[in-house]
């Protein structure tokens, strides 16, 4: 595997992260989730470009889990500090 496709891949989980944490406090198919979640998608097509990566296609099963993985794990952590305070 291409080191360029690791360093992209992380870039696309570090990015997703906030849009996942933000996602979680919209309701599930409004506009803002919708937007919380395709807003990232240019800034994903400028990593596959500053990177080198192309549009092989064996690049984009590790794109797309580290879209959603980044998404995912914003989401938790979000979940995580309301139970925080909600426990304070």
């Amino acid at each position: 595997m291409e080191i360029n496709l690791l360093f992209a891949a992380l870039a696309t989980f570090v990015l997703n992260m906030p849009f996942g944490y933000i996602r979680h406090g919209f309701k599930k198919f409004s506009f803002l989730w919708f937007l919380a979640i395709h807003l990232p998608i240019p800034f994903v097509v400028l990593f596959r470009y500053l990177f080198g990566l192309g549009f092989q296609l064996y690049t984009y099963p590790v794109m797309v889990i580290a879209f959603f993985s980044g998404q995912y794990f914003g989401k938790r952590i979000r979940i995580y500090y309301e139970a925080k305070k909600q426990k304070n």
